[in-house]
């Protein structure tokens, strides 16, 4: 019995706005996609490691010289079989490329290309008669149509959420092939739309695996403590396929051993008392979580912590506190591209804490899972967003779709990560009407989702008042935590002017300064009134951290940016050269001085609290 919970997964599949969502192949088989919780807790193979892939601009491996779908595209592999077949295309000459990663970082000729690229891979494999199979992607920018053995499983648009599709009819006893439709055109209609400021990389940029899953099995877990009684753990349960019964819930160092009935239609609410050291930034206690079901055990770490609002502040366990926070584009400064790893996450966040942060905002798009997880060992909290970002279509009904569903995936994924204490819906949106319904109904979508977090929203839209700004945007009504993106002394008046500039707003909420900063080349020099100086970055700096300290309301920030980042945007020559430059660190992790500005700052607020 497959599990309602999941149902809502299936709508990807007629989510895409290229031909390949409207003009289906008739001869495919598509397999139903379903999302399993904790994939890397499962037992699995790995596809990670090169793949060869060809470039198809104008789509040939897909589409005929009509414009309609291809029954014997790329996809089919097909192999020259005598001298006078005319077969354009040979996986097994391909250059190679290595999943994961992007393609734009790994090969000059494809910097800045935007198109389709075809991936394949060739692997042996041992299927187990009394298995199920699963192909796990982390993500694949930005559309994907996925075959195995030539046959299509499904397609996904959304380049930052995972995705998964069954296969178990489809692998065979020894050799088989995957091949992959990548696509990272951008296109008006999409989540993102057209114009961001961050690279746009291209390919299959998370890892990839085969989960390998009894008949039937856990496929959906949530646990935490209750919102209003941290003695009390609860959760749910789902299983796919033939119910057995029950699921036994085991945490070791509680000395809990729990076994939890499931309902005719395979799932479960449960609840239980306990005592757990509840998760902080000062204490980032995580608990070995085993969940045991038919044969297979699966095992997680998992924090238990409260978040809430009261009034203007915002309290972590029941607690007031202070976010000092920074912002991060998912880029390593190890393989100079996408990150993606757990050293990626483990560096990046390793700065963050350097800088003396508790928080850091992962933009403007959902991370790869090690981030959330290293964030949940080393005690960062975490504000999660999706990128519905600038000037998305708020009055298309599809685009809403494509946001919510990422939105679902975002949450789905990452839900028992206690780390993350807010999900964000959008960044810098115009202030009309019809933005205002859009981003309404992703925030009661949330709540449906999970009510056990805060909500906020990254916005630009401040106004001008007698004394300075004023908060004043009917989405600051709906969030949790407002979001305030502001850059006083970089995009308007001077540096100096900060430090009395004032803010006004009367919705009794915690605001979080999201962004503030300048840009700055590292080694560059100068005075403090010359662009793009270091000394003048750190100037705008001193006097927006004095600004900040005006702001009653304000619980937090997470100035722009941790480390310097790719940007089509950003052409000037021998400054910019396609990378945002205001990073407090260069894209190679060397400290520029507005690093050392925001360190002490945020080391007199810690000093200040004992």
């Amino acid at each position: 019995m497959k599990s309602k919970l999941f149902c809502f997964l299936l709508c990807s599949l007629s989510l895409l706005s290229h031909a390949e969502g409207t003009n289906k192949q008739e001869t495919d088989k598509t397999v139903t996609q379903s999302l399993i919780q904790n994939p890397s807790g499962r037992e699995s193979t790995s596809l990670n490691g090169l793949w060869s892939y060809v470039v198809d601009p104008y789509e040939n491996g897909y589409y005929n010289h009509r414009y309609q779908p291809h029954t014997d595209g790329y996809f089919k592999n097909d192999k020259v079989k005598s001298p006078s077949d005319l077969i354009e295309y040979n996986f097994d000459t391909a250059d190679k490329i290595n999943v994961p990663g992007d393609w734009n970082t790994q090969k000059k000729e494809l910097y800045l290309y935007e198109g389709t690229v075809w991936y394949h891979k060739e692997f042996t494999f041992q299927k187990q008669s009394k298995k199920r199979y699963v192909v796990n992607f982390g993500a694949v920018n930005y559309q994907a149509i996925v075959y195995v053995n030539g046959v299509k499983v499904g397609q996904h648009e959304g380049g930052f959420t995972s995705f998964q599709f069954e296969i178990t009819d489809l692998l065979k006893q020894g050799d088989n092939f995957i091949t992959v439709k990548a696509d990272n055109r951008r296109e008006r209609n999409q989540v993102p739309t057209v114009n961001t400021d961050w690279w746009n990389y291209g390919g299959i940029t998370r890892e990839v695996s085969i989960l390998a899953l009894p008949k039937s099995h856990l496929a959906d877990y949530t646990i935490q403590v209750a919102k209003d009684n941290t003695n009390l753990i609860t959760g749910k349960l789902t299983v796919d396929g033939k119910n057995e019964g029950k699921v036994t819930v085991v945490i070791p160092e509680l000395d809990i051993k729990k076994k939890i009935k499931l309902s005719k239609n395979g799932e479960a609410s449960f609840s239980f008392k306990a005592r757990p050291t509840l998760w902080s930034p000062e204490n980032p206690k995580l608990y070995a979580v085993e969940f045991h079901y038919n044969g297979e055990v699966i095992k997680d770490t998992i924090g238990f912590r409260t978040i809430e609002t009261d009034g203007e502040d915002i309290k972590l366990n029941g607690k007031s506190v202070y976010l000092r926070g920074i912002s991060i584009h998912e880029e390593s400064p190890l393989t100079n591209g996408r990150a993606w790893s757990e050293e990626d996450a483990r560096l990046l966040l390793t700065w963050a804490k350097e800088l003396g942060s508790n928080f850091v905002r992962l933009a403007h798009y959902p991370h790869n899972e090690n981030m959330l997880r290293v964030a949940d060992e080393l005690g960062l909290m975490v504000w999660s967003e999706i990128p519905v970002y600038w000037t998305v279509l708020f009055d298309d009904e599809n685009v809403y779709n494509k946001a919510e569903l990422q939105l679902t995936e975002m949450i789905s994924r990452d839900k028992n990560r206690a780390s993350i204490i807010m999900w964000s819906m959008a960044n810098e949106t115009p202030n009309e009407t019809a933005r205002l319904t859009f981003i309404t109904n992703l925030i009661k979508k949330t709540r449906s989702l999970d009510d056990t977090r805060l909500i906020t929203a990254a916005m630009d839209t401040q106004s001008n008042s007698k004394n300075g700004m004023v908060i004043e945007d009917p989405l600051a009504s709906v969030v949790d935590i407002i979001g305030i993106n502001s850059y006083c002394g970089w995009y308007f008046a001077e540096p100096e002017t900060c430090s009395d500039l004032t803010w006004e707003s009367s919705y009794n909420k915690p605001v979080i300064m999201s962004e503030l900063g300048a840009g700055a080349l590292q080694g560059k020099h100068g005075e403090s009134n010359e662009r793009w100086t270091e000394e003048y970055q750190a100037s705008v700096y001193k006097h927006n951290l004095a600004m900040v300290e005006n702001i009653s309301s304000l619980r937090g920030l997470t100035p722009w940016i941790l480390k310097d980042f790719r940007s089509p945007r950003r052409p000037l020559k021998n400054i910019q050269d396609f990378w945002n430059r205001k990073g407090l660190l260069s894209e190679t992790g060397v400290k520029k001085q507005a690093w050392f500005i925001l360190h002490d700052f945020y080391k007199k607020i810690e000093e200040a609290k004992k």
